[in-house]
């Protein structure tokens, strides 16, 4: 059984670390988070350990970056970048109760919850966040550091650039491409295509602002982009 660490202590690192419980086939040695208040605790009896940089020290251990939200959603993609780890060090992680087709592939780092269906022919790449009643469709693709909050729903043909943030309950019509590091606002239906860098909310999705996305150009030239590839690794 080989040792798994968390990077993250927040919301969606619990949620992993939940779903690793239940999935079984690591040792969850903790949680690595860079706020000092949480070294020494314990997260829902899972401990926190160090800070992030702790995974150098822990060579044997496979790896989960599990931080991000809506108001900094580049947060994973900067600490992956800033942690420089070989692929073969990051483990994927998907719920016993995730369905996921023979035909679907899933890139290293990323996390599936609880009761997402990924149909036939997904590909989804590295870091991704998967939450649990998401469902990706025939054909969808998934880019690098995407997020997908609870409930979305993809249609098929689907497209998710690098680094896309869709918000709980909204709707991707089908053939629509969402551009890099755009945020969709939960709710939404989005029935066309997304510019990259923009914020759209409102049925049908309208655009509101441009995104808070700093650097993210440096960052996608040092990251590699799994969801057009035939996919393995670890997997739990």
């Amino acid at each position: 059984m080989n040792d798994l660490v968390i990077v993250g202590a927040g919301g969606f690192a619990r949620e992993t670390a939940q779903a690793v419980a239940a999935a079984g086939g690591f040792r969850l040695l903790g949680h690595l988070d860079d706020n000092p208040a949480l070294h020494g605790t314990e997260v829902d009896g899972v401990p926190v350990l160090g800070g992030c940089d702790l995974v150098h020290e822990l060579p044997a251990a496979r790896v989960v970056v599990c931080v991000g939200n809506p108001r900094d959603h580049a947060a994973r993609a900067r600490l992956v970048d800033r942690l420089a780890l070989p692929e073969d060090r990051y483990a994927t992680v998907v719920h016993p109760a995730a369905a996921v087709s023979a035909t679907s592939r899933i890139g290293p780092g990323s996390v599936l919850l609880a009761h997402c269906v990924l149909t036939a022919a997904v590909r989804v790449g590295a870091h991704v966040a998967v939450m649990p009643q998401v469902v990706l469709t025939h054909d969808d693709v998934v880019e690098d550091f995407a997020t997908l909050t609870s409930g979305v729903r993809l249609g098929g043909g689907a497209r998710l650039e690098r680094g896309a943030y869709v918000g709980s309950g909204a709707l991707i019509r089908e053939g629509t491409t969402i551009g890099a590091w755009s945020l969709i606002g939960m709710g939404s239906a989005v029935l066309g295509d997304v510019p990259p860098g923009e914020v759209w909310v409102g049925s049908p999705a309208r655009r509101l602002r441009a995104a808070d996305a700093p650097a993210l150009d440096q960052l996608a030239s040092h990251t590699h982009d799994f969801a057009t590839h035939a996919l393995g690794g670890p997997v739990i």
